[in-house]
């Protein structure tokens, strides 16, 4: 029934129509991720604003902690929301996850240091924050899930890519916004408590906006849509996700032998990497963010290129690649960051690299987002194929948000809590990353199919 109904509908549908629900799916979920992120870009200047100043490393912690809580609580909203999309629908779901997310960002700019309300400050930004990570752990799924309904067998991975695209360019995007606001104001302005640092927060209102208008004109996923006319939906799809033994089974292979191995390298790759070189490499803060800026801007492509690999030659090995090259290359190249970068100057606060060491960093980063482009790119088509339609935006967002949001997310907070406890070893902070990604390579090896059926999203 799904598979002629899939036919059906798509024989309908032509290249243009489906460019449109690809871009309406992709533009919103870049918005979410650009509110998200934008809270770990500005951590430094935010952990001065929101906790003790007379402690600059204690309230950098105390940031990162609210920063991974939102990582943290992403496993529930993927279950509420989850369960909202296999029972109500998927575009009316993720639309409520894009009001949300864009509410609670526009309010985090809106709250008052801890110079003016004290305890209070901390306590306000925490819970947005968590509203955020149930909010992301909404979204993912739903536009994965709606995106790869749409798309033609042998297509999945092509089509769904442009989904992974997102995260990626949301974090462009809040980079590209502060450096822009950065630029046209003093140190001081930007940093004072109503300064410049809070305009970021406060463009996310614009930004959902646009994006609601554009989601509200968007259809029902077609094979929802006729599994909810016919009333075979799920009664209790949380049930049928966790408590039928071989759906079960499929989520615990989904988050250990792939999504966890995932979400580490794309947090160490574009997070962990930034955080590295404005704090341990000491890298001049335009400097820190334009080499991350040129770097996604030469590896985004590839996201949509092993998407595209993935239909013709499977997702297996191209994931466990990703995960081996990490494991094998993180320790060389960070510590090619810290060998070329300290060497200029031992004892200076701030290192400004010279242009041929500037671009050198810039190719070092483009490999390690590279890494990210090989895991992230073919996830989203993995994960939708490997459940049911009637489960599907329950079973494939839990473990992706726990893969991504609880180990990836505390990535930056355990590899500075790490470098904090360990001063003496610079790059200490990556064995977390190297081992959870070591192990899932493992699983991923000797579990993982390579060859899911394609033919039948059932």
């Amino acid at each position: 029934m799904e598979v002629y109904l899939e036919f059906k509908y798509l024989s309908d549908m032509t290249l243009a129509s489906i460019r449109r629900i690809i871009a309406a799916s992709s533009v919103g979920t870049m918005i979410e991720w650009y509110d998200f992120y934008i809270f770990g870009m500005l951590a430094k200047t935010i952990s001065l604003e929101f906790f003790p100043a007379d402690n600059p490393t204690a309230a950098l912690l105390s940031t990162l902690a609210i920063f991974a809580a939102g990582f943290i609580v992403r496993p529930f909203g993927a279950l509420v929301f989850g369960r909202l999309g296999d029972k109500v629908g998927r575009k009316y779901t993720f639309l409520l996850t894009l009001i949300l997310m864009g509410g609670s960002t526009f309010l985090i700019g809106c709250v008052p240091g801890y110079k003016s309300i004290g305890i209070l400050a901390p306590i306000l930004v925490l819970l947005l924050r968590l509203i955020q990570g149930l909010a992301l752990g909404g979204e993912y799924g739903g536009a994965a899930t709606y995106v790869a309904e749409h798309a033609p067998v042998g297509k999945r991975g092509l089509y769904t890519s442009w989904i992974q695209t997102t995260a990626t360019l949301g974090l462009f995007v809040a980079l590209g916004v502060i450096l822009l606001v950065k630029s046209n104001m003093s140190e001081a302005a930007f940093t004072a408590e109503w300064g410049g640092w809070r305009f970021p927060f406060w463009i996310s209102l614009l930004l959902v906006g646009v994006s609601v208008y554009i989601r509200l004109n968007m259809s029902e996923s077609p094979l929802f849509a006729e599994l909810k006319s016919s009333g075979k939906t799920a009664v209790n799809p949380l049930k049928e996700s966790f408590q039928q033994r071989a759906n079960f089974k499929l989520v615990l292979l989904a988050l250990f032998g792939a999504v966890m191995g995932e979400g580490v390298v794309w947090y160490t790759g574009q997070f962990y990497a930034q955080s590295f070189l404005e704090t341990k490499c000491k890298l001049d803060f335009e400097q820190s963010r334009t080499i991350l800026l040129w770097a996604i801007a030469a590896a985004t492509p590839f996201f949509v290129f092993f998407g595209w690999l993935s239909d013709r030659i499977g997702r297996k090995w191209i994931l466990m690649t990703g995960m081996l090259l990490a494991v094998l290359t993180y320790r060389p190249i960070f510590g090619y960051f810290i060998d070329h970068s300290i060497a200029l100057d031992p004892t200076a606060t701030t290192i400004v690299l010279t242009s041929d060491l500037y671009w050198k960093f810039v190719g070092l980063v483009f490999l390690l987002i590279f890494y990210v482009t090989m895991v992230y790119g073919p996830i989203a088509a993995f994960l939708v194929e490997l459940f049911p339609t009637r489960i599907r935006y329950t079973s494939m967002s839990l473990p992706y948000h726990i893969g991504n949001g609880v180990f990836g997310g505390l990535v930056p907070f355990i590899g500075l809590l790490l470098s904090t406890s360990l001063p003496g070893d610079p790059l200490v902070g990556l064995w977390y990353p190297i081992g959870i990604t070591a192990v899932c390579f493992l699983i991923g090896v000797l579990y993982l199919d390579n060859k899911l059926d394609e033919n039948v999203m059932d």
